[in-house]
């Protein structure tokens, strides 16, 4: 576990000597959050900006904005630590450079996860955790509320994670997986809303499909005291499994993998 920790520490390192030394990088990224945050709270005013609209889905408007501070959040967190890894697998196995991530003397999934971060977007992060902290202000939010949220979001990026790494993983057979991260995307937009805002098939398909809904509605559904004991013990549940069968999935692959030069 020591030399895991130092390694991360090493990686982090040599990524924010890289990418700190472009300042003009740096604003293009600030603008690029501040657009994703304006598209978010522009979706949210819309539902609540007709006449008349105190709730939405039985969501009111401060409970909506957790929603939407919970979808910036992992939004920084796919952008920070899972996209700037996850994409580089494809290129890897493309050009070969994935024979030394293999020989080398560490978990190869530790590595293909950890070894690049983009610290430029570490405003999504901050952006979220504001917005989760301003609709918290408003709202009657308990320790134990607090507590939940907290445990069941750490099971959403383990979701998110496997999601991921899954998608990405197919690279070994198929080389090029962008569309499959641009599909993931595209559904993943509508974790900005709570799933309950939706009609009930778009609900089950957020739920039970592709679980949107434990990403972000359940750890906002946690903080206010509203969520059932049935979400709240799927959502641990769910990552605990999908880890397991992404590991294996991991496992598989590279068993299969040839190498580039062979």
């Amino acid at each position: 576990m020591t030399r895991y920790l130092r390694l991360l520490r090493l990686f982090t390192g040599a990524t924010l000597s890289a990418q700190l030394e472009y300042r003009a990088n740096f604003l293009g990224a600030v603008l690029a959050s501040l657009g994703e945050v304006g598209v978010a709270l522009l979706g949210i005013g819309v539902l609540f900006g007709q006449p008349g609209t105190d709730t939405v889905g039985g969501w009111t408007f401060h409970q909506a904005l957790l929603v939407t501070g919970f979808f910036m959040l992992t939004e920084g967190v796919i952008s920070v630590f899972i996209q700037p890894n996850m994409s580089k697998i494809a290129e890897a196995v493309r050009t070969g450079s994935m024979d030394f991530t293999l020989l080398k003397p560490l978990d190869a999934q530790f590595g293909v996860s950890t070894r690049h971060l983009n610290v430029l977007r570490a405003g999504d992060l901050l952006i979220g955790l504001g917005l989760i902290a301003y609709a918290a202000s408003h709202l009657t939010v308990t320790l134990g509320g607090f507590a939940g949220a907290a445990v069941l979001y750490l099971s959403a990026v383990v979701i998110v994670y496997c999601i991921w790494l899954a998608l990405s993983t197919t690279a070994f057979w198929f080389v090029k997986t962008q569309n499959a991260s641009e599909l993931f995307n595209g559904v993943f937009g509508a974790a900005r809303f709570p799933v309950t805002a939706f009609p009930v098939p778009i609900r089950a398909l957020l739920t039970f499909v592709v679980p949107v809904a434990l990403i972000t509605t359940v750890p906002a559904q946690a903080l206010t005291g509203t969520l059932t004991p049935a979400l709240a013990l799927a959502s641990p549940l769910v990552a605990g499994a999908a880890f397991v069968l992404t590991r294996l999935f991991w496992l598989k692959a590279v068993a299969s993998y040839t190498s580039a030069s062979s």
